[in-house]
C-alpha cells in the first residue's frame, strides 16, 4: 500500500504526482485566482468514479489532499486536455 503525504505547500504540486482527495484520485492541472486568495484545479485519473474536475481552494487543499508516494501520472494527460480545451 502507498503511502499518503498531507500537502502543506502548494508550491510543491506538480502535474506528475498522484493526489488522493476524499478517497478519490487526482491530477493536479494549475492555479488560478489571486494571491490571497488562490484556487487550485485537479483531474481524477482515469477508473476513477467521479469524473469532474474539482477545485479547492487553499485551506481545503492543506486539509483534505494527500500526495500518494510512488505513483506518478503521464504528461500526455495534460496535453490532450489542453488540446480539447484549445479547440472549443
Amino acid at each position: 500500500m502507498n503511502n499518503l503525504n498531507p500537502v502543506y505547500d502548494s508550491t510543491l504540486l506538480t502535474n506528475s504526482k498522484v493526489y488522493q482527495i476524499d478517497i478519490t484520485l487526482y491530477q493536479y492541472l494549475y492555479q488560478t485566482g489571486t494571491r490571497e486568495h488562490p484556487k487550485y484545479h485537479f483531474c481524477p485519473l482515469a477508473g476513477q468514479r467521479k469524473k469532474a474536475d474539482l477545485l479547492l481552494n487553499h485551506k481545503t487543499l492543506t486539509s483534505r489532499c494527500y500526495e500518494v508516494a510512488g505513483m506518478s501520472t503521464s504528461l500526455s494527460v495534460i496535453s490532450q486536455k489542453s488540446l480539447q480545451l484549445s479547440i472549443f
